[in-house]
């Protein structure tokens, strides 16, 4: 069974530290506790029945409580296994960024890590160009260099 554990925004990882210290401990029927990426405010922990999640869980700073109904893995599919193999964006590519604190400017890809799902640009309104990394899902392809871009037709 899967449940989603509310807890105190930005304080996920420590959360997740102090659950799996406790199951750790206590040998509590749980077999994973994890933080998808993007997931904000909340961790997923399986465990083999609702009293092994609230026992791993229970007055441990941070944690909120436990969310009523459990999930299946079928909707957390997409969260927790990656997705590196849809990356559209290649070197060269002119994107914008699409988060603070560079939001709204342009920048060229310098290079691309897909394991760590960042990108390394350089900000193209920068008067020294600097390589600035940036979370994959920051930025925005708005042309192509090799030409394929829409306007060039």
């Amino acid at each position: 069974m899967i449940f989603i554990i509310k807890v105190t925004t930005n304080k996920e990882e420590r959360a997740v530290d102090m659950i799996a210290d406790r199951v750790e401990k206590k040998t509590i029927n749980v077999f994973s506790v994890s933080r998808p990426h993007g997931l904000r405010g909340y961790v997923l922990l399986e465990a083999e029945d609702r009293e092994s999640a609230e026992e791993s869980v229970f007055n441990l700073p941070y944690v909120k409580g436990i969310i009523g109904k459990t999930i299946g893995y079928e909707e957390i599919k997409n969260m927790i296994e990656p997705s590196a193999t849809s990356v559209s964006i290649k070197d060269g590519d002119i994107v914008e960024i699409i988060a603070e604190p560079f939001k709204k400017e342009k920048a060229k890809v310098l290079r691309i890590d897909k394991q760590k799902e960042e990108v390394v640009v350089s900000l193209l309104g920068a008067v020294v160009p600097l390589p600035v990394t940036i979370k994959l899902d920051n930025v925005k392809v708005i042309r192509r260099e090799e030409g394929e871009d829409e306007d060039d037709e």
